[in-house]
């Protein structure tokens, strides 16, 4: 079903790089009447006429205070932290778990809701069968890094308070996302001066622009998706060619000379968490063609571009620990 004009829209993680990339095209809709966001910090555009609140995601009864008052028609769900991006893998696995349960378990409470979009990942399929076929959304999830299981919990809890209350629930299952802000493992990586690949296995992955899975979420909430989608941009690269495009130094490694190279990379501020050497040893595709069907968009970079993009941007940030969310609550 499509949405009529005069929605309540609420973000989840819209302080993040995609959450205020989401707002802001939310705002210029006409469907969208009110807009809420809730993150652990503020969003990093600046919005015309979204309702901002600060607030942790341990603080489930804020959480469930502020989104029940709200009563939105959609919950487009992105407090998500990849491992390694923001968080490291422990406090990572925390934040998504405490974030997940209190967003979906306060949507269950709302009831004027009418559909749910989780943020998911391609890292759902696994390395086992699929890394270097094109899974299609029919496959059954089998994941096997911790952020693969992360996203497939999140999935699982969103379809079960569905099936509850009885709206629909659909899920984004993205190929890892690059953007000029965008915090991400396998970015600062492969913008280091020495990038290390694997010369036994150099397989081919796919990405997506954040501006590309941002323009997809919009769409999910507009036409009430209610089946997973994956959001992947046509094209393949491999580790190398990936290198030699940015003028990097490549640095081929086998076996035991990845641990070290972790250790290594991790020092310089570019840590290389689980579902980021299942890229690079195992590589990671995906079929995107359900999007357009469903969705009626399609990515508009292809990978080699969002990567060739990747390598103009001017700056890195580097996050060399785990650093724990502010327990400050504002309101705008």
């Amino acid at each position: 079903m499509t949405s009529v004009n005069g929605q309540r829209v609420l973000v989840s993680g819209m302080g993040g790089e995609l959450g205020s990339l989401v707002a802001s095209l939310l705002e210029r809709e006409s469907w969208v009447g009110a807009l809420c966001g809730i993150d652990v910090d503020p969003p990093r555009r600046r919005l015309r006429r979204a309702e901002f609140h600060r607030i942790e995601p341990a603080d489930r009864d804020r959480i469930v205070q502020v989104v029940t008052a709200f009563d939105p028609h959609v919950l487009i769900h992105l407090a998500v932290w990849e491992p390694d991006a923001r968080a490291g893998t422990a406090h990572a696995r925390q934040f998504t778990a405490d974030a997940t349960t209190a967003f979906l378990g306060a949507a269950a409470e709302c009831p004027s809701l009418e559909s749910i979009v989780v943020r998911s990942g391609i890292e759902i399929y696994g390395r086992t069968r699929h890394s270097l076929t094109r899974p299609d959304e029919t496959v059954a999830p089998d994941p096997t890094s911790e952020y693969g299981r992360m996203v497939e919990r999140i999935e699982r809890v969103a379809e079960s308070v569905a099936a509850r209350i009885g709206v629909a629930v659909g899920a984004l299952r993205l190929a890892p996302v690059l953007g000029p802000h965008v915090p991400s493992p396998l970015g600062r990586l492969l913008r280091q001066p020495v990038v290390p690949f694997s010369i036994l296995a150099d397989p081919p992955f796919a990405v997506v622009e954040d501006a590309d899975a941002a323009r997809a979420f919009v769409a999910a909430a507009h036409t009430r998706l209610s089946r997973p989608v994956n959001v992947v941009a046509p094209g393949a690269i491999t580790g190398l060619q990936a290198v030699l495009r940015g003028k990097r130094i490549p640095l081929p490694l086998v076996g035991p000379e990845w641990a070290i190279a972790r250790r290594a990379s991790h020092v310089v501020g570019a840590p290389i968490p689980e579902h980021v050497m299942e890229v690079l040893h195992r590589g990671r595709l995906a079929d995107g063609t359900l999007a357009r069907e469903l969705l009626g968009v399609t990515p508009h970079r292809s990978t080699p571009e969002v990567i060739d993009r990747l390598f103009e941007w001017e700056s890195v940030v580097r996050i060399t620990k785990d650093r724990a969310p502010s327990s400050i609550e504002v309101v705008a």
